[in-house]
C-alpha cells in the first residue's frame, strides 16, 4: 500500500501480513480523494478515521493536510502499526486510539470536520455507523461522513444520506447535515 497524494506522495506504507484488515485499493482510495477535492477542504480539516485498520486513510488525510487525523480500531497491533508509521513519517497530527468504535461514537463529544468509517464489509452494524454520527451530532457545519462498504450494504435511506460512488467492490456512502 502507498500514501497516492499531499506531502508524503509515493511513500510505501508496508503492513505485517497478521492484521486482520483489507486496506481500501489505490484505485477507490484515489476516486473518494478526487471527489473530496471537489466537495471539502481536507487541509485544516480535523479528521475521524474508524476502524482505521492499517491506516491506510489515516496517513492518507494527513498527507493532505488535515490538521489532526483520530484513528480508532480495537485491535491493539493496529493501532502499534499505526502508532510505528505516524513516528516514521514523523507525524504528529496522527493519534492513535484502541477503543471499540460504536462504544467511542456513544461517548465522544468532539466534531469532525470529516469521518471516514472503513468496517469489515461483514458487519451487521455497518447501517449503524452514519445513524450514530448523524444522530450524536458528530460533524462540524458542512462535514461530511463517509462508510465505505460493500454492493451488499444498502445505506440510501439513512438519515443524511447525499450519494453512493462505487469503485469496483468498494462503495463509499456520503453524509452531511
Amino acid at each position: 500500500m502507498r500514501i497516492i497524494g499531499g506531502k508524503y506522495k509515493g511513500k510505501g506504507i508496508y503492513a505485517p501480513k497478521n492484521l486482520p484488515v483489507r486496506p481500501t485499493t489505490d484505485f477507490a482510495k484515489e476516486g473518494l480523494f478526487n471527489i473530496l477535492r471537489h466537495t471539502i477542504e481536507i487541509e485544516g480539516a480535523a479528521v475521524l478515521d474508524l476502524f482505521c485498520g492499517t491506516g491506510n486513510m489515516t496517513y492518507e488525510f494527513a498527507s493532505r493536510g488535515a490538521v489532526s487525523v483520530l484513528s480508532i480500531d480495537r485491535n491493539f497491533n493496529c493501532i502499534r502499526f499505526v502508532r510505528k508509521s505516524a513516528g516514521e513519517l514523523k507525524c504528529d497530527i496522527i493519534k492513535p486510539l484502541k477503543f471499540d468504535v460504536f462504544k467511542f461514537l456513544d461517548n465522544c463529544e468532539i466534531k469532525f470536520d470529516i469521518i471516514f468509517a472503513d468496517p469489515p464489509y461483514e458487519l451487521n452494524e455497518i447501517p449503524h455507523i452514519a445513524k450514530k454520527v448523524m444522530s450524536r451530532n458528530l460533524l462540524s457545519e458542512n462535514g461530511l461522513c463517509i462508510v465505505e462498504h460493500s454492493k451488499k450494504t444498502d445505506l440510501s435511506e439513512d438519515v443524511g444520506f447525499q450519494k453512493l460512488k462505487n469503485y469496483g467492490n468498494v462503495n463509499f456512502s456520503f453524509f452531511s447535515e
